[in-house]
């Protein structure tokens, strides 16, 4: 499903829009446009992604909710969508966990995991299937010739599957736990997805892969969109990912001219501090290994250094101590405007994990996607493709240090550093 435009797609985008355009039209009342929101993003008497109109409208306003940087409430709570709106509505706001929530009504209750034999079986001779169970959970049925799985026995190990000369069988996984690299999605008492937080890295892998959409995030859009109105000088840190995010035709430029359109005061390339993070993992690598540490490893994603300290706590001490590019870059813009706030923009939801720390708020006070930035420029109608390009681009940088959305180029960094 990543990558590949969906209804899922579609109803974010305007939920984050309608966030934004909430955001910059001050005079209206917030608590009664959030009302109002879930039946103008699913308008009428029929559903339009689900057969109950009214199971969709409660899913969208939590959706909101959550886009507002409000928790996540349960079916059983009954109170206004904008319940605690007054918290969301001071732009000092950050994110509070848990980040990534299960919107628990929303949730197809997924089998964990299930081998199944589909019509495709043609009840060969051969029965492959049965001859490679370690546990004789395959039979045959005598009347159709075909395979029966007995679930009891199934240990779905996948063996039937890979022999099955028809690919007849099937081993299905609850799509959003095959994405999570952690093991952090269970199912609860009534078979609904649940995280375990204490697992739970942020990386936001459950959330694209779930095909119900049934998983959301934490937004901070109508906060940043505040402070801009507010009169703040806002800086935005874009980082080295945003090639291509918004189309082939986005150039650096135009990137950069659509952002001072929305009032952000300037534009810099977090390519800046990936420069700066290489530079002090190639000094602390020199000086370090293999004398002190048999090995080094990044510290510039957040979600990968926490997997690494839980999953191998043993080797937490040869995870690089610099500073992520995100909290070089807004240094260096806040020592340069000790009076800015920086936004951090990027593609993942795990830098959102990152500004929660109390070491990195100070540095970082919001941080959005660039999913969330396209809701932002569809609520300002800017025209990203046409509009007219800014000369200085975003920022300078180096190569290396805009190699870092690359595979392996952080590493080719630090060894060209």
């Amino acid at each position: 499903m990543r990558g590949v435009e969906t209804r899922i797609q579609e109803i974010r985008h305007k939920i984050f829009t309608e966030v934004a355009r909430m955001a910059y039209h001050t005079e209206w009342p917030v608590k009664e446009r959030m009302e109002a929101l879930p039946y103008k993003i699913i308008p009428g008497e029929k559903g339009n992604f689900r057969n109950d109109v009214f199971l969709e409208r409660a899913i969208v306003g939590e959706r909101l909710r959550l886009a507002m940087g409000l928790p996540y409430r349960s079916a059983a709570e009954h109170s206004p969508i904008s319940d605690g709106i007054e918290a969301a509505d001071k732009d000092e706001t950050y994110y509070t966990p848990p980040l990534i929530n299960v919107i628990k009504f929303a949730c197809n209750a997924c089998p964990e995991k299930k081998v199944h034999v589909t019509d495709g079986c043609q009840g060969c001779l051969a029965h492959p299937c049965m001859e490679v169970c370690p546990k004789d959970a395959i039979s045959l049925d005598r009347t159709t010739g075909k395979s029966i799985i007995d679930q009891e026995k199934c240990i779905k190990c996948g063996r039937c599957a890979s022999v099955c000369s028809y690919n007849a069988i099937i081993v299905q996984e609850r799509p959003c736990a095959k994405a999570c690299g952690m093991d952090a999605i269970s199912s609860d008492e009534n078979g609904k997805a649940n995280i375990d937080y204490d697992k739970c890295v942020s990386c936001g892998q459950c959330l694209v892969n779930c095909p119900f959409g049934a998983i959301a995030d934490k937004s901070q859009i109508f906060q940043t969109i505040r402070a801009i109105q507010s009169g703040e000088k806002v800086y935005a840190a874009v980082a080295p990912a945003f090639v291509g995010q918004f189309g082939p035709k986005v150039t650096p430029g135009k990137l950069r001219a659509a952002m001072k359109a929305l009032g952000f005061a300037d534009v810099f390339e977090v390519a800046i501090g990936a420069d700066l993070c290489a530079k002090q993992e190639a000094e602390d690598f020199l000086k370090e290994v293999p004398d002190e540490l048999p090995f080094m490893a990044t510290s510039c994603c957040p979600a990968w250094s926490v997997m690494a300290k839980k999953l191998f706590p043993e080797h937490a001490k040869c995870i690089s101590m610099a500073l992520t590019p995100m909290t070089l870059t807004a240094r260096l813009i806040k020592q340069h405007n000790p009076d800015a706030r920086v936004v951090f923009i990027g593609p993942c939801a795990a830098k959102k994990l990152e500004a929660m720390r109390r070491s990195v708020r100070s540095e970082v006070d919001f941080v959005l996607t660039f999913e969330e930035m396209t809701g932002i420029f569809s609520a300002k109608h800017v025209d990203l493709e046409n509009i007219e390009e800014d000369p200085a681009g975003v920022s300078d940088a180096s190569t290396d240090g805009r190699n870092f959305a690359v595979a392996g180029g952080v590493a080719q960094a630090v060894v060209n550093v």
